[in-house]
């Protein structure tokens, strides 16, 4: 099964590349296009919105044709869809151009965590979390290669064209070496197929464990900075460290789950995020704002890939459906929880609102023990 993995971790890493480049050429895109703020988000939102397309419509198709068959165009297409918004001419057709590279994304996304799922079960022990880090390692390296690409000036096209071959050629290698999935049974005629029990309170177990990842990214640095009066170099640190022991957490988690179970796990890392949270809220000086910030990352790092491998481990005839669910409802708190942060800190200021994701990671915990299946991964 080594080369099985191989090709899942080549998924992952591709898939955080195209969206670690695209968003390293944003003020780019920005600038050629003279957008405004508001313009911008608009554009934005149609990567949000067709992901969130793409992860309701393809669980149906995992399900019926194998994960497989599903992720190896899929991650074709996401090397080619990256291109387009380079020679967007105005606003209408980024957005349209956005929109569909969301909508690959998404399929992607759901198709490839359901073949971890089926190399994780073949395997016998705990894997997922390996997978999500290698996404996280994936966005840090498109990062780096579009700033380097910005540093010299060089087009948005250039960056994309190259960033596109070479997520055309990791597909190419992971098509060699992916597990072939086995279609799942469609279920009998004139019945409806019915999702296994409790994937919606998975997925709301995603949705809050995915508010607070939203919430650092885009609050984070402005609370150090406006709140802590933190330097302006130094406020970047806050998400830096949020991030870095988010991915840390993800290389130990595998061995965490083995050792302990998806279960403790999950409710040690909800605590961890809540107390990493509160301490930077309370710590009331920059230090224990980044410490707090990330502790907070560590304790989110394990929630989503044992979330989503309860999710797949469920009934494995409709793993890919119940990935899609939990992956939609999730991907909505990533979102929305910005938005409700900052909403919340017109009326209460920002270290309250941002409490939200402290007492969400606390529910998480509580409720750690939702992850349990009949049918669970084999830990050990």
């Amino acid at each position: 099964m080594k080369r099985e993995r191989v090709a899942v971790y080549l998924l992952f890493f591709l898939a955080g590349m195209a969206i670690g480049t695209w968003t390293a050429r944003i003020p780019a895109i920005k600038e050629r296009l003279g957008l405004g703020d508001g313009q911008l988000s608009l554009a934005l939102l149609a990567i949000a919105a067709g992901a969130v397309v793409g992860m309701a419509a393809v669980g149906r198709l995992v399900d019926r044709h194998g994960s497989s068959r599903v992720m190896i165009p899929a991650a074709l297409l996401q090397g080619l869809v990256l291109v387009p918004p380079a020679y967007a001419p105005d606003l209408g057709v980024l957005a349209g151009t956005l929109l569909l590279f969301g909508i690959v994304h998404g399929v992607l996304d759901v198709a490839m965590n359901a073949n971890a799922v089926e190399v994780e079960r073949a395997h016998g022990r705990p894997i997922m979390s390996s997978f999500h880090a290698v996404y996280s390692i994936g966005g840090f390296a498109g990062a780096t290669t579009g700033g380097l690409f910005a540093h010299f000036s060089l087009a948005p096209s250039a960056t994309f064209l190259s960033a596109g071959a070479l997520v055309a050629v990791l597909a190419v290698w992971a098509a060699r070496w992916a597990l072939r999935s086995i279609p799942s049974a469609a279920p009998a005629a004139g019945g409806r197929a019915r999702l296994p029990k409790g994937i919606v309170f998975l997925g709301v177990l995603a949705f809050c464990c995915l508010v607070g990842e939203g919430a650092a990214a885009d609050w984070s640095s402005v609370y150090l900075r406006e709140d802590l009066a933190a330097s302006p170099g130094f406020a970047a640190a806050g998400y830096a460290a949020f991030s870095i022991m988010m991915t840390a957490g993800r290389l130990a988690g595998d061995r965490l789950a083995a050792r302990f179970g998806p279960v403790p796990l999950v409710r040690c890392c909800g605590l961890l995020a809540c107390a990493g949270l509160g301490l930077a809220l309370l710590g009331g000086h920059p230090v224990a704002g980044v410490i707090g910030f990330g502790c907070f990352g560590a304790g989110l790092s394990c929630i989503v890939p044992q979330v989503f491998s309860a999710a797949g481990h469920r009934d494995p005839a409709f793993a890919g459906r119940a990935l899609a669910r939990v992956a939609g409802i999730g991907y909505l708190g990533f979102l929305s929880g910005p938005v409700f942060i900052g909403a919340a800190a017109e009326l209460t200021g920002l270290p309250r609102a941002l409490a939200i994701p402290a007492l969400l990671a606390a529910f998480v915990a509580v409720t750690a023990a939702a992850l349990r299946t009949r049918t669970e991964a084999p830990v050990g």
